[in-house]
C-alpha cells in the first residue's frame, strides 16, 4: 500500500544536524500531545453502559503517527515516556502494570500488521485497540487471581475496535494532510 500510510515524511526525516533537532522537536511533540491526550481521559472517564475501563485511546494517535512518521523505536518511546509521565504523575504500581502490559501488546501488534504492507492504519488501530485490553484484562486476572473476569472479554474486543478504528480514520486523515502539507512544500 503506498501513499502517506506507508512512507515517511520528508519534511520530517531530512538529514544533517538541522533534520536532527526537527526530530526531537517533533517527537517532544507527539510525547506532550500524547500525555496530554492521556491526562484527558483520565479527567472525562467513559462509562458506556455503566461499563467501567472503557476509553478512547486518544493516546495512541500519538504513538502511532509517530510509528508511520519516523518508525519503531521512535514510537516505542513515545509511548514508553508517555506511560512513565502518566505513572508518575497520576498513577500506582497497579496502573503502570495495566499500562505497561497493554501498551506492550498493542504495540507489538501494531509492528507487525504495519510490516505485513496489507492493513490500513483503521484495521491496525482497531486490532492494537483489541490487544491493548486483552493485556490489560490478563493483568487484572492476574492480579486478581478472578478467571471469571475474563467474561468481560467480548465487551473489551467491541470497544477496542471501535475506539482503535476511530484512532485510525483520525490518523489516516492526519497522514494524508502532512502528505498533502509536503506536496505543497516541494512544489
Amino acid at each position: 500500500m503506498n501513499g502517506p500510510a506507508t512512507e515517511k515524511t520528508d519534511m520530517i526525516n531530512r538529514g544533517g544536524k538541522s533534520g536532527l533537532a526537527r526530530r526531537a522537536a517533533y517527537l517532544g511533540v507527539l510525547t506532550a500531545l500524547c500525555f496530554g491526550l492521556s491526562y484527558l481521559e483520565m479527567l472525562v472517564p467513559i462509562t458506556a453502559g455503566g461499563i467501567p475501563g472503557i476509553k478512547l485511546g486518544l493516546a495512541n494517535l500519538c504513538v502511532m503517527a509517530a510509528l508511520w512518521l519516523f518508525g519503531a523505536k521512535e514510537a516505542a518511546a513515545v509511548s514508553l515516556i508517555r506511560i512513565l509521565l502518566s505513572w508518575l504523575i497520576f498513577g500506582s504500581f497497579t496502573g503502570l502494570l495495566y499500562s505497561l502490559a497493554g501498551g506492550a501488546l498493542s504495540f507489538i501488534g501494531m509492528i507487525l500488521l504495519k510490516k505485513t504492507g496489507i492493513f490500513s492504519p483503521v484495521g491496525i488501530s482497531a486490532a492494537a485497540g483489541v490487544l491493548h485490553n486483552i493485556g490489560q484484562l490478563a493483568v487484572a486476572a492476574f492480579l486478581t487471581d478472578a478467571g471469571a473476569i475474563w467474561y468481560y472479554l467480548p465487551v473489551l474486543i467491541v470497544s477496542g475496535a471501535a475506539a482503535g478504528a476511530l484512532n485510525g480514520i483520525i490518523l489516516a486523515a492526519v497522514l494524508k494532510a502532512l502528505s498533502g502539507r509536503q506536496n505543497k512544500n516541494e512544489q
